[in-house]
């Protein structure tokens, strides 16, 4: 292993307290915006009261939904108005993103959210009471713009502090963004020598002292350390894509396995940058061969046992194909008359139900005379043993660092014709197609099923904007030319079978209605109740592709019991649809 960076750093709120003291600070008021969690600061202000000081501290990672939690009796309201400001170097909803999910959360009430025609740093906030009484208040929204660790121009939360009188007050260089600049700008300037992979495994472990803190509303957390984990892990594929000259957001760069573990600390700030090896640990140790009613009642990720006993269960001719770690990539073909189907899972290894979905739908596929499939669950061994080993000490983070492989690409965008010796995981799917003839991919994916945010780098996911919140399941075809007519009839017999599922169709209902308050207009069609983007796209071999995308990321118990059984009710009435309208 080398280290290429590791330091401690002074906590802002322990900086705070030794700064400030009853003397100078003695009768005035003292307000700071800080990256900690609600217990933390709570105590800061009360060891602030014992010197004498009294002191306001706020968070600066989405202060509105904050001021409502920690400043408003939400009990005794009627009605809010907020105005949020629009910046000319941000997106026109960014702060009206990063208000979610308060509309849920005021559930009941009168809540309107209005554009301000400015970009001043501010919440303006109407509150009308139960009694009659009304009050205006402006919510101080602390950000600065800057040049990212990618080179852009972004706006971002800070860390804020206004003293006495000084209504204005000035930037606070916090804990948070310290630890995520001097870990930044190490790895930047470490010598990396060669073109793609630079290494095995970039391995980035922080201890940071913030509890995360659910928002007693479907799967929404404030998590601070989540962020960081996200912002460490797209920030530094930025930093790779610069040097490897390509552009911002290409999947196809190959720089290793990025590895961000956010760990909750004590009170300690900390962080330790490493080269390690690439890890060929199996991806779940101990774990047990669930039978069928135990994988219907799969309640978390599986493990490897389970996968290798459903594929037994499949039956078919099994094929493989390897990784850069050596784990294989296990398949099934399953040969017969009906007009042939490939299936997959766990492209993006930490979008977990699919895994499972991939597997009960096949096991009952191949139960049916005729049945003609491959069946390839768990495309991203390597990524899914790091979202294993992550999601251990943190199990409700979304954990984006296992989506892509061990050599940190996307093997959707791995070229054959370019690949060389990297081909890897993509060859399972061009053996599926090889050995079937199939003409459909059914490919099962998931996406966060909680606010995903970048707040180091201008809090809006960089290419991944529509991402950002859950809006229900959502359906994405692609198709060739000429395959457009029977991807649309695909799409509608789909979805009008997903519609008879009740539980479905009602979250779908909920999350679509909370997408539209806080991230404006869709711009995707609703197709019998279900979010769906059709376009024509050939840069698969495969002529129609539907991929599911499930708010999975990360669920447990009946949510993910409901996750995985949506994504095998997809591919059960594809297959049936399939079958009628290629013949037809």
């Amino acid at each position: 292993m080398t280290v290429l960076f590791e330091a401690s750093f002074e906590r802002t709120l322990d900086q705070l307290c030794a700064q400030l003291n009853g003397g100078a600070q003695s009768g005035n008021s003292v307000e700071a915006w800080t990256f900690d969690d609600a217990r933390s600061r709570r105590a800061a202000e009360r060891r602030l009261a014992e010197r004498g000081v009294s002191a306001r501290i706020r968070s600066a990672y989405k202060p509105l939904l904050h001021f409502f939690l920690e400043e408003v009796e939400r009990g005794d309201l009627a009605a809010v108005t907020v105005a949020y400001p629009v910046h000319p170097q941000a997106p026109a909803n960014r702060f009206l993103l990063e208000a979610y999910p308060l509309a849920a959360l005021l559930d009941g009430l009168k809540v309107a959210f209005h554009p301000r025609a400015d970009g001043a740093f501010h919440y303006d906030v109407t509150l009308t009471f139960k009694d009659g009484r009304r009050e205006e208040q402006r919510v101080a929204a602390p950000n600065r713009v800057h040049t990212d660790m990618a080179g852009e121009t972004s706006v971002s939360p800070t860390g804020w502090l206004r003293l006495g009188d000084n209504e204005d007050g000035e930037r606070l260089e916090t804990d948070y963004e310290r630890l995520f600049e001097a870990a930044m700008t190490a790895i930047i300037a470490h010598p990396w020598t060669g073109g793609e992979p630079y290494f095995e495994e970039l391995s980035i472990r922080v201890d940071y002292p913030a509890a995360d803190e659910p928002l007693g509303f479907a799967d929404e957390v404030v998590s601070l350390r989540e962020a960081l984990h996200e912002d460490f892990y797209f920030s530094l594929l930025e930093v790779f894509q610069r040097k490897s000259g390509r552009p911002l957001g290409d999947r196809g760069l190959k720089p290793g396995q990025i590895a961000p573990d956010i760990g909750l600390s004590d009170g300690a700030v900390r962080v330790r940058v490493e080269l390690r090896p690439l890890s060929c640990d199996a991806a779940t140790a101990a774990d047990e061969p669930l039978d069928v009613p135990s994988l219907d009642r799969a309640a978390a990720p599986v493990g490897d046992a389970a996968i290798r006993a459903g594929l037994e269960r499949i039956g078919g001719d099994p094929f493989e194909a390897g990784t850069r770690s050596g784990r294989p990539v296990l398949a099934r073909y399953v040969r017969g008359s009906d007009v042939p189907v490939m299936i997959s899972g766990g492209q993006h290894a930490n979008e977990t139900t699919g895994v499972v979905g991939a597997l009960r739908a096949a096991s009952r596929l191949a139960q049916r005379p005729g049945a003609h499939f491959t069946v390839s669950p768990l495309e991203n061994p390597d990524g899914y043993a790091l979202h294993q080993r992550l999601r251990a000490a943190n199990p409700r983070h979304m954990h984006h660092a296992a989506r892509y492989t061990a050599l940190g690409d996307d093997l959707e965008y791995r070229d054959p014709a370019t690949a060389g010796p990297h081909l890897n995981e993509k060859a399972i799917r061009l053996e599926a197609e090889r050995l079937s003839g199939a003409r459909l991919h059914l490919n099962l994916h998931g996406y966060p099923s909680h606010e995903w945010t970048r707040p180091l780098s201008g809090y809006v996911p960089r290419n991944f904007a529509m991402w950002t919140l859950p809006k229900g399941f959502f359906l994405v075809m692609r198709h060739h030319a000429g395959w457009e007519t029977v991807a649309e009839r695909l799409l509608d017999r789909v979805t009008a079978h997903l519609a008879t599922i009740p539980e479905l169709a009602a979250r779908n209902a909920e999350q679509i209605a909370l997408y539209e308050i806080h991230a404006g207009e869709t711009g995707f069609r609703i197709i019998n109740g279900f979010p769906c983007l059709s376009s024509l796209d050939e840069r698969s071999t495969v002529p129609v592709t539907l991929i599911t995308e499930y708010p999975d990321e990360t669920i447990y118990g009946d949510a993910f019991i409901q996750g995985h059984t949506a994504q095998m009710a997809t591919v059960l009435a594809a297959y049936e649809a399939w079958q009628e309208l290629v013949v037809s």
